[in-house]
């Protein structure tokens, strides 16, 4: 949090207004020396708080950012804040003793009396960076929300404007899968095969997220398609534990990073192109991995645009971990994270 300005304006501010209620006697405010000596002070001990409790706030925020953890934090920060409160007193009360022995006594009563008065200020300074950031937590929530509305708007708009899609390629592949000869069991597989690959494409706009099972599974029909082209110099292994099935990614995120591989790199009987699909179940990815061999001319330019997409998408669902991408000389590495 920028905080510069605030901490400009609000220490000296608060340490005037505590100045003014501990005056003893008015008629202090006609002595400039005994006024300025009194603000001074204030000025010490209002920095101090405000300057520690900022520090503590912040090494909370830092160690418990999630909202679940918001409870956790509040009474972790109360508590320490409270302590901090009553140590920095006693060493400024200490310190204080030391130049003006009459107005600042070490009896336990009085020091007990100064640390209630000094938890006012440190309670402020503590509610208002706990509401300065609670709104705006809440301003990046709301203009989430209306990103989110605007993207679903303009799917459904899209999803209209191509409503008599669907039905025409389903037709045409049951059309087709009737013209096929019932004997010619690989070509009656490839339509069906075809007809569930676009089948999920369709449902996948709906959905923000889908579990890794249903991915995976879009992804074996997928290749399959693939395999009928490229045979065996498309070489696909996954590798995935079984209980991470039931976590969810993107839609047609991981079935998009083995069409890129297929679409930039040279897939031949010299060159065989190989995908590996395991899980990073430590830090939380599933990992698609491709030799990388480029071709000299793709089947399209490489813009990027997939990968940013990708980005901007869990992005948006905000995932725990950001999406990484690690090329080398021989391999193309990404890393999607599991929700």
């Amino acid at each position: 949090m920028k905080d510069r300005r605030l901490r400009l304006l609000g220490i000296p501010v608060l340490a005037l207004l505590i100045a003014l209620l501990t005056l003893e006697d008015l008629r202090t405010l006609l002595k400039p020396e005994i006024l300025l000596v009194h603000l001074a002070i204030s000025l010490l001990f209002t920095a101090t708080l405000w300057l520690g409790t900022r520090a503590i706030w912040a090494g909370f925020l830092r160690r418990y950012p999630r909202v679940e953890q918001t409870r956790r934090r509040l009474w972790l920060m109360a508590a320490t804040c409270l302590l901090y409160t009553a140590g920095a007193t006693i060493l400024l009360v200490a310190f204080m003793h030391q130049l003006m022995p009459p107005y600042f006594s070490l009896a336990p009563r009085d020091l007990l009396t100064q640390i209630t008065f000094n938890l006012i200020p440190t309670v402020l300074v503590l509610m208002l960076y706990e509401s300065i950031h609670f709104f705006e937590e809440w301003e990046h929530n709301v203009r989430r929300a209306e990103q989110l509305a605007r993207t679903g708007v303009q799917s459904q708009l899209e999803a209209l404007q191509n409503q008599l899609d669907p039905h025409f390629l389903f037709n045409s592949l049951n059309t087709l899968s009737a013209l096929i000869d019932e004997t010619n069991a690989p070509a009656q597989e490839f339509v069906a095969q075809l007809a569930d690959v676009y089948r999920y494409v369709l449902l996948s706009r709906e959905k923000a997220t889908v579990p890794l099972a249903e991915e995976l599974a879009f992804v074996d029909t997928y290749i399959a398609l693939q395999k009928t082209r490229f045979r065996d110099n498309l070489q696909v292994s996954q590798h995935i534990p079984p209980h991470l099935f039931s976590r969810h990614v993107a839609p047609l995120s991981v079935q998009l990073l083995v069409e890129n591989a297929l679409k930039h790199n040279v897939v031949s009987r010299e060159h065989p192109l190989s995908v590996s699909i395991t899980a990073d179940e430590a830090r939380g990815y599933i990992r698609v991995q491709n030799s990388f061999r480029p071709r000299a001319a793709g089947l399209g330019p490489s813009t990027g645009l997939g990968l940013q997409n990708t980005r901007h998408r869990y992005e948006l669902l905000q995932a725990p971990l950001p999406v990484r991408i690690e090329p080398t000389a021989t391999t193309f590495t990404v890393y999607l994270p599991l929700l």
